[in-house]
């Protein structure tokens, strides 16, 4: 597990790239908001055409029962409101109410009904005004009773203009419920991508220190062996080999676990740190040689560097730290594994002296890559301190090396339980402590 550092550290710390499952996510964001947008606004604007329609039904059952009525009972003289009444006498004269339009009655009506024939009611335009007529026989006279639909008309305007006020409020709120559902619905998705992401990012850097190890150690085998080298003297490498795969193999068994989201239920126990660092720097020493890099491992202080802990997840704290160093380091560089006790907890530090840090920049090193440019190693080894109750911190300057300092729990102490996770099983949890 490498991680990137200020100045020669820093490499392609330039422009991001946009993200395509972000894009996905959108693209995905927008056709749901615009579907349920449209799905709304449709409904909508069936209610309005209901209403329209209901309205303007029951504006014509009204006209026409009260035309009826009026025809029926009203006098002459003193029609209803917004109702004239026209009578057709037997002598042949029209008598109109008061105010009556000129343009009134329609003759052909009366003189239908006057024949003997049924009540009728149309409706009818004269001289461009619309009106609704109702005629019928009333105690010898014809009578025919008029409306003028003008007003009938300015009242659908109203509602017309009330319901595209409507329609237009109600497309802006479904837009902003669109955006909630869609948020919201694309909120596990979003969640299932970036732990995708977050695991394909783990694999890659808890993978690549023990590959890139087991790949120096062959090469070198394979070159002592090709220049004659007695197999004998080379049984000691063959034993590194095939300590270091069956190290890949418990990596490999702990993120099959991770990533069907099973517990790793192993029990703290006893960790010899000092042998951990012995046995990882003993590991190294092929990679190391190759750089022209020496790797030291010495114990300070009294008492034996022993926390309570998982040893393979302890391992890869000491593996990622050995690795990123050696990451940083230039030939003729030197790499110090210091173990020292302290009341109650042990400090291992990991310093060289190759292209260091900036002082400002310590705790961004722990952050993962994602909006941070300082890469994922070293976040999942506070992940795994973390796990431990520890705490892990950096220090340095600029060319003048980098010290990594993790102090952890030491052995006896008070039991430790693993921390409690959270109840959400899903969300993806890298293989810290095991």
């Amino acid at each position: 597990m490498n991680v990137a550092r200020r100045g020669p550290r820093l490499p392609g710390r330039g422009r991001r790239l946009p993200d395509p499952d972000r894009r996905l996510l959108v693209r995905a964001r927008r056709r749901i908001t615009v579907q349920v947008a449209g799905a709304i606004s449709v409904v909508l604007a069936l209610v309005g055409v209901l209403v329209w329609c209901a309205m303007g039904h029951g504006q014509g059952s009204a006209a026409e029962r009260d035309l009826a009525a009026a025809a029926r009972h009203s006098p002459i003289a003193h029609p209803p409101p917004c109702v004239w009444l026209y009578e057709l006498r037997a002598d042949g004269t029209v008598h109109a109410a008061p105010g009556a339009p000129a343009t009134l009655p329609v003759r052909r009506a009366l003189d239908r009904v006057s024949a003997g024939g049924a009540p009728e009611t149309a409706h009818v335009t004269v001289a461009g005004q619309d009106y609704l007529i109702h005629t019928r026989e009333r105690a010898g006279a014809t009578v025919q009773a008029a409306m003028d639909l003008r007003y009938q008309a300015a009242e659908q305007q109203r509602l017309l203009r009330t319901l595209i006020g409507a329609e237009i409020a109600g497309l802006l709120a479904a837009l902003l419920v669109g955006q909630v559902v869609s948020r919201r619905a694309i909120a596990p998705l979003g969640e299932a991508l970036a732990r995708q992401r977050r695991f394909a990012a783990d694999v890659s850097h808890e993978l690549r220190t023990p590959l890139t190890r087991l790949h120096t150690r062959a090469q070198l085998l394979s070159r002592r062996l090709r220049g004659g080298t007695d197999p004998i003297l080379l049984i000691d490498e063959v034993d590194q080999l095939v300590t270091g795969t069956g190290q890949l193999g418990e990596v490999v068994a702990d993120l099959l676990r991770s990533a069907q989201f099973k517990q790793l239920h192993r029990p703290f126990g006893p960790v010899d740190l000092a042998v951990l660092a012995a046995e990882l720097a003993v590991a190294e020493d092929a990679r190391a040689a190759a750089q022209g890099v020496s790797i030291e491992v010495r114990c300070d202080g009294p008492g034996d560097p022993v926390v309570r802990g998982v040893e393979s997840a302890l391992r890869r704290v000491i593996s990622a730290l050995l690795d990123n160093a050696l990451g940083h380091t230039g030939p003729g560089g030197h790499i110090r594994v210091t173990l020292t006790g302290e009341p109650g907890t042990v400090c291992l530090t990991v310093g060289d002296d190759g292209t260091g840090l900036d002082p400002e920049d310590a705790e961004r090193l722990f952050t993962r890559f994602e909006g941070t440019g300082f890469g994922l190693g070293l976040a999942l080894v506070r992940e795994v301190v973390d796990g431990h109750h520890g705490t892990i911190t950096a220090d340095g300057r600029p060319g003048g090396g980098a010290v990594f300092t993790v102090r952890l729990p030491a052995h006896p102490a008070e039991p430790i339980a693993e921390p409690a996770r959270r109840p959400d099983r899903q969300r993806y949890q890298p293989p810290l402590p095991g």
